[in-house]
């Protein structure tokens, strides 16, 4: 069963501004303008730059810091026919960064090699290997993606061997920088740049869009690689807003009409059918790709992209597909094994945490059965397993709550952690595994509220179901992309009843068929067996709801994705 959720109402906006909202654009539906307007969209100007991107929009790629000593560096090193290395991490924003500033070096400068360290044997970020790897080879110049900046010994160790970094990275900077030559990495606290939610692979779109300009280049030489980074954004679950929703846009106009050979052949065993949104890049094409270096060599996931031929692509992304068959093998075992532990364990249900723990597990889908686990233990969730004498693990957190923070209180215990507000990794010695557990107890006890211990549903308006149809529907996709900062809008309705036609599927999804007044509407909710009672009660309930369309044999319908109900209030 899964944990009751908070419904939590998004603002209303104010009537007046959906008002002149409503007269600026010649539109009379109050819910669509509602939404535009309770994000912030407003103005006529405002919602054409929302609704229509254009690519000028793009914000001037020299006004990061250090751009100009980047392309300076880039252009001695081109003049020089130095040998360059691409060094990247092996998830999905590390792959995608490698593969697009290796083919655009490479229409350039033949001397060009990659480097993705081995989840396993290195570790995240820049590796001692890697570097040894580069100075046997004759690289002089290194440019890290999708990492680096946490990295300072490493690259100091780089600069005593006579090899130069250029760094592109977004996540946090310590207050000790790396010695690299340039660092792009718009979350410099110094760096001026206008928007700070850049992924990895989007820094290096700017990279590439700074050496396009340097040397004047047509724009296709850059923007035809918008289809991968819209893959890293989606993955990297960045916010869409600014720049990230410009690329996106265009990045998914580029994946429907004349994606990459690598994307396509993703797209083409995962039967995907187009429009292609970000909800398929999330949930087809991502998991395909981060599968290589959870399960083996990401390597594998570079060479995808930077195939010249079709059926080469689709020979790599069939590896790619076993890859994440195997992933999924993994995933659900382990599930199961950890869902066992927590219910043989009788002190859970009191804690404020989970961690659990088993040696045998394999490193590679532990964050994604700590995904799991959240999903119906909603508490911050550790999930270890271990490697001789070493214990590691990948930590999720639940909304709102500092998961890095509390790792922090907890660092005496471990080896080695970093990560982010709501993902994290960490090593350990086994003999400390019962402290460090004991610790992360305490540290999650003493900083978590009452309401972060319950998940949250954010509704965006009360959509009554004589307002659901398929022209309503195709005005809400215009606000697409979808995602964080930009979700797809939730609604509510209230007093619906079934029409008698509701029933169990599979003994876990709910066929809905309701109705409200003389209006029916016909939806799908997965995974709650626990709330047929309510449905078949004959009793009036509220619902909230996503809209999504459904095709069958050619003709499209609106139909309710339920995420959630309730008996309805008799206030």
């Amino acid at each position: 069963m899964e944990p009751k959720k908070n419904w939590k109402y998004v603002p209303a906006p104010l009537a007046a501004e959906v008002e002149v909202l409503g007269e600026a654009l010649g539109l009379k539906n109050p819910y669509f303008l509602s939404l535009l307007v309770s994000r912030g969209i407003k103005t006529f100007e405002q919602v054409k730059d929302f609704m229509v991107p254009e690519v000028n929009q793009l914000h001037d790629p020299f006004l990061m810091k250090d751009m100009d000593k980047a392309i300076d560096r880039l252009i001695l090193a081109l003049q020089k026919h130095e040998r360059i290395m691409v060094y990247g991490d092996y998830d999905v924003d590390g792959t995608t960064s490698v593969a697009t500033l290796y083919q655009f070096l490479k229409d350039i400068h033949p001397t060009i090699d990659f480097y993705i360290p081995h989840r396993y044997r290195e570790g995240y970020g820049v590796s001692k290997m890697g570097i040894d790897h580069a100075k046997a080879t004759g690289i002089s110049l290194i440019i890290s993606v999708d990492c680096g900046i946490k990295s300072t010994d490493l690259i100091s160790y780089a600069k005593e061997l006579g090899i130069d970094f250029i760094i592109c990275d977004h996540h946090l900077p310590d207050p000790i920088l790396p010695p690299a030559i340039a660092i792009l990495n718009a979350k410099q606290t110094d760096c001026g740049y206008p928007y700070k939610e850049l992924c990895g692979c989007g820094v290096v779109f700017k990279l590439i869009t700074a050496l396009a300009q340097a040397y004047n280049l047509p724009d296709e030489s850059y923007l035809q690689y918008l289809d991968l980074v819209a893959t890293a954004i989606a993955a990297d679950i960045v916010p869409l807003t600014d720049e990230n929703r410009t690329m996106a846009f265009f990045g998914l106009e580029k994946v429907n009409e004349n994606p990459s050979h690598g994307i396509l052949a993703l797209l083409e065993l995962a039967k995907q059918n187009r429009p292609i949104r970000i909800s398929n890049l999330v949930f087809a094409v991502a998991p395909r790709i981060n599968a290589a270096g959870r399960m083996d060599d990401a390597k594998k996931a570079v060479q995808l992209f930077i195939e010249t031929a079709y059926q080469g692509a689709l020979d790599v992304a069939s590896l790619l597909q076993q890859d994440n068959l195997d992933r999924r093998e993994a995933d659900s075992s382990i599930s199961e094994e950890a869902f066992a532990e927590i219910e043989n364990d009788p002190a859970h249900l009191n804690k404020k945490s989970t961690v659990v723990f088993q040696p045998h597990w394999h490193k590679g889908v532990v964050g994604i059965v700590a995904s799991r686990l959240i999903e119906k233990h909603y508490k911050p969730t550790i999930v270890l397993t271990q490697n001789g004498d070493i214990v590691s693990g990948s930590a999720r957190s639940v909304q709102g709550f500092n998961l890095y923070e509390a790792l922090h209180a907890c660092r005496e215990h471990l080896l080695g952690y970093g990560g982010h507000f709501a993902a994290a990794g960490m090593t350990l010695n086994i003999e400390k595994l019962e402290a460090f557990k004991a610790a992360f107890e305490k540290a999650v006890a003493e900083r978590i509220t009452p309401e972060q211990m319950v998940p949250e549903i954010s509704i965006n308006a009360l959509l009554p179901l004589d307002q659901i149809s398929l022209q309503f529907f195709q005005i809400i996709a215009q606000m697409e992309p979808f995602g964080p900062d930009n979700m797809r809008p939730i609604f509510l309705a209230k007093n619906v009843r079934d029409t008698g036609y509701s029933k169990l599927v599979k003994e876990a999804h709910i066929s809905f068929n309701l109705t409200q007044g003389n209006n029916s509407v016909r939806g799908i909710g997965y995974n709650m067996p626990d709330k047929i009672d309510i449905v078949k009660s004959g009793k009036p309930f509220d619902i909230v709801f996503q809209l999504q369309l459904n095709e069958w044999q050619g003709t499209q319908s609106i139909q309710m994705q339920v995420i959630d109900l309730k008996e309805t209030s008799p206030n």
